[in-house]
């Protein structure tokens, strides 16, 4: 019997397959009885699993990352799909397909892996353009570039997101830099390469998205500046002469600034005209890529509005015709 994705439930559905635990709570109800709240992901998306009077004994049965077979019943809960569960049993990782679990880009990786080295061995600056390569040649970074999520939940959270993302802002930019003629354009897509670069350290992604110790304890943004540290270090090899200092302190900052706010956890904030750049498209695509995977994954609620996105700090609205503008044959986002 082939198996039923996440994004093939409906209100009222049955539940009786085998899905991925990302998120493991023991909570206690308002009487005080506990009950288990689950996060159950496959590659198509997530639903949030509650099951009632579920004490520590069936909470020691399974971490996070685990494998379920779980049974229970599909609901409508505050404007999102939610599962009843009555049963969970977990299930040697051998026994399922991680294909099945594991989400991933729509798009082709080789395609997009292409198109990104066209960007960078385009570069005019010899010394932007010999780092470029240095990164390309290194097969366990170009790996883990093409594969790793752009994050665990937020945006572009799926095998070869950081991929996509990266592209999605280089075409952004190559859009947007004739606007800004004084801009460095060969900067600009140098930090739009690396700015999300130390996410290949950051995460787990092998089997189920999360963070590494070296992710918990120091973050995306001092890894890629350690990165580029370190990869500056070969570029003498290809050009004969060391990485020019004014360059590597204006990539750093790039690098540093990226997230534009002191208090989004950015060290700095943007203080050159490639820096504010940079900032603008990462924040522009990050969220149209909430906005639309929101109305996506919402097509077949029959609602006016999406759920309330935390996040965002809004619902999006569908259009009076319950988001057709936005559908399958529409100009919306497939």
């Amino acid at each position: 019997m082939s198996r039923r994705f996440v994004d093939q439930l409906r209100d009222g559905d049955n539940l009786e397959d085998v899905y991925l635990v990302t998120d493991k709570q023991l909570r206690a109800n308002r009487n005080g009885n506990p009950y288990l709240l689950l996060e159950l992901r496959d590659r198509t998306g997530g639903i949030q699993g509650r099951m009632w009077n579920a004490g520590d004994h069936v909470a020691r049965g399974f971490d996070p990352g685990d494998f379920l077979f779980a049974t229970g019943k599909v609901q409508m809960f505050q404007g999102a799909l939610q599962v009843i569960l009555t049963s969970v049993e977990r299930v040697e990782s051998q026994k399922v397909e991680f294909t099945d679990f594991l989400p991933q880009t729509e798009q082709s990786i080789p395609k997009l892996t292409e198109r990104l080295r066209n960007y960078l061995l385009r570069l005019g600056n010899p010394h932007l353009r010999a780092l470029a390569e240095c990164f390309l040649m290194d097969d366990a970074f170009m790996r883990a570039f093409s594969t790793c999520p752009a994050g665990v939940k937020l945006h572009h959270a799926y095998v070869g997101g950081l991929l996509e993302h990266t592209l999605s802002m280089m075409d952004a930019a190559d859009k947007v830099l004739p606007l800004y003629p004084v801009v460095d354009r060969d900067l600009v897509l140098m930090g739009i390469f690396l700015h999300d670069a130390g996410k290949t350290r950051e995460l787990t992604f092998s089997r189920a998205f999360g963070y590494s110790d070296e992710g918990q304890l120091v973050g995306h943004i001092p890894i890629a500046v350690a990165m580029l540290a370190e990869t500056a270090t070969r570029v003498p090899d290809l050009t004969g002469e060391p990485f020019p200092r004014e360059l590597m302190l204006r990539i750093q900052h790039m690098i540093l600034s990226h997230h534009g706010e002191l208090s989004y956890g950015s060290p700095k904030v943007p203080m050159t005209p490639e820096a504010m750049l940079l900032h603008l498209i990462d924040l522009m695509d990050t969220r149209m890529h909430m906005v639309l995977r929101d109305l996506k994954d919402d097509r077949n609620n029959p609602t006016a509005w999406t759920p309330y996105n935390h996040n965002l700090g809004r619902r999006i609205y569908k259009g009076g015709a319950h988001g057709d503008l936005y559908g399958e044959g529409g100009g919306g986002y497939d």
